[in-house]
């Protein structure tokens, strides 16, 4: 009985809107007009926000360049963003700039991809070059930025720490270090994949000959300046010495003057 009374009060207050309705609808336009904006301010509103976008492309067709660049020889882009004319844009810029690169890049990757496949030249392969230094340069001021923030606000740089380590063939390397749930001594996965030190013969030997390689091939490199300065100084005996002592800065000229190698081909006097 009661579900009954609620249902028919339900109704006619259903019935009591619809005559409200129908006499606004009778009503003069001024009335009207009047009577539907009250109606629609007491009308709860849903606050929303435009939207604005890029072009809409379709689906995969962003991996590749614009129709009209297909076939071409050559296509005209500019230069590399620059660090000067990165610092002076806001975070917020330089969040949508890294995107924006970041899809050049994936681009043009896939545009080599198709082109090399298809034993195409790819035109403009510089493209990639400059997509990547700007992407550098972008990380290294969001880097910059990150310094001072931290240096302000906790006195450190706020870098990931590192320390050089030794790996199992003797050789050092930039460990950087990070953090972990579990303590080292309990995370036997870590010590599988990180081995720090070395020893035995065959390391030692290992450790012998590379270093010898790394001598010989400082000593071919300072041979070859010093011959580098001798025919210069055979070439042109009024040489600029402060010039060559700027630019092969490991040659003794000195020792490059006695040697025998300025002479040329004939007999000293």
């Amino acid at each position: 009985m009661a579900s009954f009374t609620k249902a028919v009060q339900v109704s006619k207050s259903v019935n009591n809107i619809i005559k409200g309705l129908t006499n606004l609808s009778l009503l003069p336009n001024v009335n009207t007009a009047s009577s539907l904006t009250f109606a629609i301010r007491r009308v709860p509103t849903i606050q929303c926000a435009f939207i604005h976008s890029t072009p809409r492309r379709d689906g995969l067709m962003e991996f590749f360049d614009v129709p009209k660049n297909w076939g071409q020889d050559k296509v005209r882009v500019g230069r590399s963003w620059k660090l000067d004319e990165l610092r002076l844009k806001s975070n917020e810029e330089l969040h949508k700039l890294w995107f924006v690169l970041l899809k050049e890049r994936n681009m043009l990757l896939t545009m080599e991809e198709a082109h090399n496949r298809e034993w195409k030249y790819f035109p403009n392969p510089e493209r990639i070059d400059k997509v990547e230094d700007s992407m550098a340069n972008l990380e290294t001021v969001v880097r910059e930025r990150n310094k001072a923030y931290h240096m302000l606000e906790t006195g450190t740089d706020g870098e990931r720490p590192a320390a050089l380590r030794f790996n199992p063939l003797g050789l050092r390397f930039l460990y950087r270090m990070r953090q972990y749930a579990i303590p080292r001594f309990m995370n036997t996965k870590w010590k599988k994949t990180h081995m720090f030190g070395y020893g035995g013969y065959a390391v030692h030997k290992f450790l012998r000959l590379y270093r010898e390689k790394l001598w010989n091939a400082k000593r071919k490199a300072r041979n070859r300046e010093m011959g580098k300065v001798c025919t210069l100084l055979r070439t042109f005996p009024n040489l600029d010495l402060e010039a060559v002592k700027e630019k092969y800065p490991s040659v003794d000229l000195e020792k490059a003057k006695k040697s025998r190698k300025i002479d040329g081909h004939f007999v000293r006097d």
